[in-house]
């Protein structure tokens, strides 16, 4: 991973991270963080205790930090918000929803965690996630589950929009009120502030100033008329790579959350 020479100067290679959510933006600052990427290159092909890696940075698996959000699907450990398990249901109603895969509409990504199927589908109105387990075949009836512990309130109301969408893909009637797809609006001022903050902590690490990283930000023309050693725009170069690199250093966990993910306050 990482940027090379100039590659962290276009705005338009960030622009990707205005659409990514809670578990795609914690990747994102995961694969930035050095050690990360040194334990990657040791323990991650022909390692023994693989797993025993991952853990510590809240993977079950150690992901390749080369890849970003567009192309990974890291397994978190525990589970994300937001995304539910599906189990056989041998006593389901007649009715009741049947398992297809590729009935699913979208761009999906399948990844196996040492235990369970994982599906990241790429739809307009957002990315939906769910883990199958094993036992669950094509044509099969299924229940929806979450693990249990902390959070479950919180968590089930996050899972249960991914519930409704998957029901609507996999139920025989119309899809579910909620399931439509919508066209992104305008990005909202966090999503904003986490793309800057990754192009500035790419600055950073190829050895910017505060100066470049700012005008990479804010065009040349800006900081040329509203640049001062003291002024706004350092500032908030130093705030996005303060806030960037607390993220990286660990913070990345909170995104996992919800909540955390949708209201900033990860940072």
């Amino acid at each position: 991973m990482g940027a090379r020479a100039n590659d962290w100067h276009p705005a338009a290679a960030y622009l990707y991270a205005l659409t990514l959510d809670g578990p795609a933006l914690a990747w994102e600052y995961l694969r930035r963080n050095p050690r990360y990427r040194a334990v990657y290159a040791l323990h991650a092909h022909g390692s023994d205790d693989e797993a025993g890696h991952a853990v510590p940075w809240g993977l079950r698996l150690l992901e390749d930090p080369a890849s970003d959000a567009r192309q990974a699907q890291p397994a978190w450990l525990p589970d994300p918000d937001g995304m539910p398990q599906l189990h056989a249901d041998p006593a389901a109603a007649p009715d009741a929803p049947i398992f297809s895969l590729w009935r699913m509409p979208g761009r999906k990504q399948l990844a196996h965690d040492g235990r369970r199927l994982l599906l990241t589908a790429y739809r307009p109105e957002g990315a939906l996630r769910a883990a199958f387990s094993p036992s669950l075949e094509h044509g099969m009836a299924y229940a929806h589950g979450l693990a249990a512990g902390a959070r479950l309130r919180e968590r089930w109301r996050a899972a249960s929009v991914a519930m409704e969408r998957l029901d609507g893909y996999y139920g025989s009637k119309a899809s579910l009120p909620g399931v439509h797809a919508h066209a992104h609006g305008r990005p909202d001022r966090i999503a904003l502030l986490h793309m800057r903050s990754l192009q500035a902590l790419d600055g950073l690490a190829v050895g910017a100033t505060h100066r470049e990283i700012a005008q990479a930000l804010f065009g040349a023309a800006v900081v040329a008329e509203r640049w001062h050693d003291l002024g706004e725009l350092r500032a908030q170069v130093r705030r996005l790579a303060r806030r960037g690199q607390v993220l990286v250093d660990g913070g990345y966990r909170r995104l996992l959350q919800m909540e955390s993910a949708r209201d900033g306050r990860s940072g």
